[in-house]
């Protein structure tokens, strides 16, 4: 049976196609070596590329070459569809180098491996300083975090005394990906700081110390103490002071009352009418001031054996310690014949001032 011209032609197309698309296929599969994933440019930091909901492969595919991790978008979603990776493909940040190859790349998206932020939140950080860490690292918003950091019902979730999670967010460095909730972000400092406190779990029992007063004393030693070798003496002077029923008329409290670590004026001390201001508030301030670390943790549970009272910065980092009122005086003389303040007021005045505050106090 002969074959019509037409049917002729009508057959030759597909089998070019069929031939054309097997050669195709080979040529990818085992010489199309130039289109894989090869540097552009050499580089030591990673190339972050961000997956949105919604991008398809051909989307992928396009960023990955404008962003030159790949020389081919044919052979990307070629090899793509043939691992069954195209339509799983997680949303997020991802980080490659371009001398990855385009297995690798596929890898990474089929395990969604997506990229982690790593963020330090330093001793003696606030919630609103832990906040703006957050946000400016893209982790979470500032209001966000704040909202649940802040609210009572948080911490009574998360079994602490509250009425916010002030001093219990552990500093440490986190790895967080883009856009985590911020419910997560506490979840996991707090779990942190449970896991740190079992290693004091028993010794504030056996003291007696509750965890809130550990902890609120502690933020303020960190606040204060800039050598860890002086923490346990200022957690003695302090300890001390509460034992005699003496105010604490600590500086870092008046800071943390104005969300402000600045240095303090005279009126600072008379006009802040909070219950941080432990100038004019006797005892402890409601909740603490930072979230401390573990070596301001310590002081508390482990105190120097000193009999001092008052002590004042030198302007080095150390201080002066005193066990009686006449020779804090005398240290505060001492320091004011060593430094004057930069703008020309002596340090007499500021002193002066700040011992007419203490002497009414005591």
């Amino acid at each position: 049976m002969k074959i019509s011209r037409y049917r002729k032609k009508k057959l030759i197309i597909p089998i070019f196609l069929s031939i054309f698309l097997l050669i195709l296929v080979i040529f990818l599969e085992g010489n199309f070596v130039f289109f894989k994933s090869k540097p552009v440019k050499s580089t030591k930091e990673p190339v972050i590329i961000e997956i949105e909901k919604g991008d398809n492969i051909f989307n992928i595919a396009k960023k990955l070459k404008e962003k030159g991790l790949i020389r081919s978008e044919l052979f990307f979603i070629f090899k793509a569809f043939k691992t069954g990776t195209y339509n799983k493909i997680k949303a997020g940040e991802y980080a490659f180098y371009p001398s990855q190859s385009i297995e690798e790349v596929l890898t990474y998206f089929r395990k969604g491996k997506i990229y982690l932020h790593k963020i330090t939140i330093p001793e003696g950080s606030t919630l609103w300083q832990i906040a703006e860490i957050l946000e400016v690292n893209k982790i979470c918003k500032k209001e966000e975090f704040l909202s649940l950091a802040e609210n009572p019902l948080i911490a009574e979730r998360f079994k602490l005394p509250g009425p916010t999670l002030e001093g219990y967010l552990y500093p440490d460095t986190y790895f967080f990906h883009k856009n985590t909730p911020p419910q997560i972000v506490i979840q996991t400092m707090v779990e942190n700081f449970w896991k740190h406190w079992e290693k004091f779990k028993d010794i504030a029992e056996k003291q007696k110390k509750p965890l809130k007063k550990i902890i609120t004393l502690a933020s303020i030693i960190e606040k204060e103490a800039y050598y860890p070798e002086e923490k346990p003496i200022i957690a003695a002077v302090y300890l001390n002071r509460l034992k005699k029923g003496m105010p604490l008329q600590a500086d870092p409290t008046i800071n943390y009352a104005l969300k402000n670590f600045r240095k303090l004026t005279y009126k600072d001390y008379y006009l802040v009418k909070s219950p941080y201001n432990t100038y004019l508030k006797d005892g402890l301030p409601p909740t603490p001031i930072c979230n401390p670390g573990e070596d301001s943790i310590k002081a508390v549970l482990f105190p120097a054996k000193v009999p001092y009272l008052y002590f004042v910065a030198k302007g080095d980092g150390t201080h002066y310690f005193s066990r009686t009122y006449k020779e804090h005086l005398e240290a505060i003389k001492k320091i004011r014949n060593d430094k004057e303040f930069s703008n020309g007021t002596s340090n007499s005045t500021l002193i002066s001032e700040k011992k007419n505050i203490e002497k009414e106090n005591l």
